[in-house]
Order: structure tokens, then sequence, then C-alpha cells
């Protein structure tokens, strides 16, 4: 019995012994942690590193604020400059293409519209005689605020295609004061108005009436002969032309406008 304990206790003195302190430094100093340690330092070191080459200066951010400012200020300015070249010459340009084209129901103001440019238009102011008259009715009106009273003096008149006729509007000023007023005009159906030629107009010019001044406007016109042979004229017999009055004013820059209702 005696012979087991006596092998026993030799065994546990061959075991190596290892203080409880040694063991916990040990446990701290290992590979493992050692290496996660190395790479978190590493880690931070790096995005220190990054965040110092990306943070921009103050001189360069101020620089960047102002090259952005300085381009928005140029689209702003362009922006102003382009709508104010544009209000200034639409109403001119407008003017020109109606008057050319009869585009928007504006009256031609050519004598040899519809036909050969070298042609004396004299000589092509010739009534067709085989066509029915044409019923040309007149209607006139003005704007709020324009103290005017605007009427035609004829109902209608009944003209041939290539015959001239004559028309006369009669306006008054019922105001106490000097006013000057702008008319436009258009012609009804729309599709007439390439062959309504005018010779003599008052429209788009400025007309000054005294306060309590009646005055008489003539409308010298006629249907240029090419009407007759447009297919799409065929069943036309009624021309209406309109006339607007607007009280106009002179801007800073001294260009007349019309100040509408």
């Amino acid at each position: 019995m005696s012979s087991p304990v006596f092998w026993q206790a030799p065994l546990r003195a061959i075991e190596p012994w290892i203080c409880g302190s040694c063991a916990r430094n040990s446990t701290r100093s290992s590979p493992l942690r050692n290496v996660q340690k190395a790479v978190s330092r590493r880690w931070l070191n790096t995005t220190q590193n990054v965040k110092q080459e990306v943070a921009p200066s103050m001189e360069s951010m101020h620089a960047r604020y102002k090259q952005r400012n300085r381009t928005t200020m140029n689209y702003v300015f362009s922006v102003i400059l382009g709508t104010a070249a544009l209000s200034y010459g639409s109403v001119p340009m407008y003017k020109m293409i109606c008057q050319t084209t009869g585009w928007g129901g504006q009256p031609i103001k050519s004598a040899a519209h519809g036909g050969d440019s070298n042609v004396d238009p004299a000589e092509r102011l010739k009534p067709v005689e085989d066509h029915p008259r044409i019923r040309i009715t007149f209607n006139g009106s003005v704007s709020d605020v324009l103290p005017w009273k605007f009427v035609p003096q004829q109902r209608e008149v009944r003209v041939l295609p290539g015959e001239t006729a004559l028309a006369f509007y009669t306006a008054t000023n019922t105001s106490k004061e000097d006013i000057i007023g702008v008319a436009t005009y258009s012609v009804t159906p729309g599709q007439v108005a390439p062959y309504f030629s005018k010779i003599q107009c008052f429209c788009f010019e400025e007309q000054r009436l005294n306060a309590g001044e009646t005055v008489d406007m003539p409308v010298f016109f006629y249907i240029d002969p090419e009407f007759v042979r447009d297919i799409n004229m065929k069943n036309i017999e009624t021309v209406t032309l309109s006339y607007t009055f607007f009280k106009a004013k002179y801007d800073k820059d001294g260009h007349l406008t019309p100040v509408a209702g």
C-alpha cells in the first residue's frame, strides 16, 4: 500500500511551478494581443495622417467659395442682361416679323406682298372684277387705363381684291390732361392677314391727344389680288379689322412703351 504513495509525491514535484503574478503577465503579453495592439496603433496613426492630409486650409476654402460666388454672380448678371435685351428688342422684332409675314393676324404693310417684288405695286392694284366683294368690318377698343373714346366711323365696307379702300376711326381724349396713346391691330380670320395690306395706318405710332381733343385717324388698305388664287381663302366672305389703343409712357431710357390695362 505504501508503494503508490511513494511514486506519487515525486511526480508532483516534477511539474513546473509558475507563480500567479508571472502567469498574469504572461497572459497579458501574449503574441496575439501584441499583434492586435500594433494593428490598432497603426490604424490610429494612419487615420490621423489621412485627416491631416484631407482637411483643407482656411485660405483654400475661402478661395473656393470666392470662385463659386463669382461664377454665380456671372450667371445672374448674364440672365439679367439677356432679359433686358430681350424685353427691349422683342417689341420691334415682333412688329417687324408680323408686318412682314402677317403672323398673329397682323396686316402686311407691303404693296408687293404675295407677288413679284420687281413689279410696280401700282400695277398690282387692279380690282378682280369677277370675284365677289369682301365684307370688311371694323372694331375699336381702348385699355382700361386710357381715358379715351375710340370708335370706327363706319361699320363696314365692301371691296374687291386689289381695290383700295379708305376707312376712318375717331379718337377723343375725355380726360383733363394730355395723353399719348399707341394702337395695335389685328385681322380676323388670322389666315387673311398675309393678304391684308395697309398703305397708311396710325398703328404702332404715338398719338398725342390734348385734353378734350378729338381727331380722325385714317386707314388706307387693300386686299392683295393673290387672295383669289389661294384655295384656303375660298369660303371667306367677311374680314374684321380691329384696333386697340393703349396708354403710352416713356421709360428711363426714353423708350415709348404701352401700359396695359
